[in-house]
């Protein structure tokens, strides 16, 4: 099994760590259970770095014969390798990238675990007009992912009188955004920035201006979710709420992976890891099935019900949507609670 993971800057390491960590462990799981007909399924790792011109190595391990690919975190790198994959015919199971639009044309060789972009970030909308933000203002730099979510939100929020105001981190700096926010009277800030240049230095910027006391700052991609977060920022990165993808309680199966998780990963697991390890378990279940054949693998997706970590995954067609998508993961907005910074508190579900 091939799996594209980013490990390295300028890709978000430490989501990449987390991700490999659950795709790992399920792997070890497998083989310990007897493997696949047999055989020992075997992981074969590239490091992205959220280059999509890295999805290259889609190329390669196609060519060095695996039977599917998984994995990707950066929905740029994604929305690449999903293209080879369906040029390829290679059955690709995404794990964590959101972006709607994975291929321009309908494919069948690509699946999804991950909500859709315009999913999640309805459901941030609802969480901001139920908390009474109307003037919320987008900290965002060039990238189809941040332009995509910007517009998401602007849709969702316009019909319930929501204004969503868009200021370019490419012609800011942290200071200069502290003015325009005032200026614009908002009062919500989205970070929709890479981390951690320039999402901490903004943070710090906002949190210490006493004019923006009572902003609301939210970083719906999930950047507060990961520990890194927490040892930059400390006090000032709570409060922060943002989007994870894990039910409010954990089954049986949930907790005895998290537990196995936190092991491996010597801190908290975060939804990235569980949506590493439900990856391998539901190729797992359709290589069982199917063989090493790589057609089979894709004429699977339809059939799948393989109970994961946050609950019973099948796929399905979703209007808007190209690949074949679980519908739906569970999803919460959730923050960093300001009295103990590693403790998350749920704000709202959907």
């Amino acid at each position: 099994m091939g799996a594209l993971v980013p490990l390295t800057r300028p890709g978000w390491a430490e989501a990449g760590r987390h991700l490999l960590a659950g795709l790992e462990l399920a792997v070890r799981e497998v083989n310990d259970a007897g493997g696949i007909l047999g055989r020992p399924l075997e992981l074969v790792v590239r490091d992205t770095a959220a280059d999509p011109q890295r999805a290259a190595a889609v190329d390669e391990l196609a060519g060095l014969g695996v039977a599917a690919l998984a994995g990707e975190y950066h929905s740029v790198v994604a929305r690449a390798a999903a293209a080879r994959a369906d040029a390829l015919g290679l059955p690709f199971l995404c794990s964590s990238a959101v972006l709607d639009e994975l291929t321009e044309q309908p494919t069948h060789w690509v699946a999804r675990l991950a909500p859709a972009q315009s999913h999640g970030w309805r459901i941030y909308a609802d969480f901001l007009l139920g908390a009474g933000h109307s003037r919320i203002a987008v900290a965002a730099q060039p990238s189809v992912y941040w332009a995509s979510g910007t517009r998401i939100l602007r849709d969702h929020l316009a019909p319930h009188g929501g204004t969503v105001i868009e200021l370019d981190m490419s012609a800011l700096t942290p200071a200069a955004l502290c003015d325009e926010l005032v200026d614009h009277r908002a009062t919500a800030l989205l970070l929709l920035v890479g981390h951690p240049e320039p999402a901490v230095p903004i943070v710090e910027s906002v949190r210490h201006d006493p004019r923006l006391a009572e902003i609301l700052i939210g970083a719906p991609a999930g950047q507060p979710e990961f520990a890194e977060w927490a040892a930059l920022l400390g006090a000032d990165g709570a409060a922060i709420p943002f989007l994870r993808y894990l039910p409010e309680q954990l089954g049986p199966l949930g907790a005895r992976v998290g537990a196995a998780l936190r092991e491996r990963l010597g801190e908290a697991p975060s939804f990235v890891a569980f949506e590493g390890y439900d990856t391998v378990a539901v190729l797992a279940d359709v290589l069982r099935s199917s063989g090493a054949d790589r057609a089979r693998t894709a004429e699977s997706w339809p059939h799948v019900a393989v109970e994961g970590t946050r609950g019973r995954i099948r796929f399905s067609r979703t209007p808007g949507i190209s690949v074949w998508q679980w519908t739906w993961t569970p999803v919460q907005v959730a923050d960093r609670d300001p009295a103990e910074p590693d403790r998350f508190r749920i704000l709202h579900t959907g």
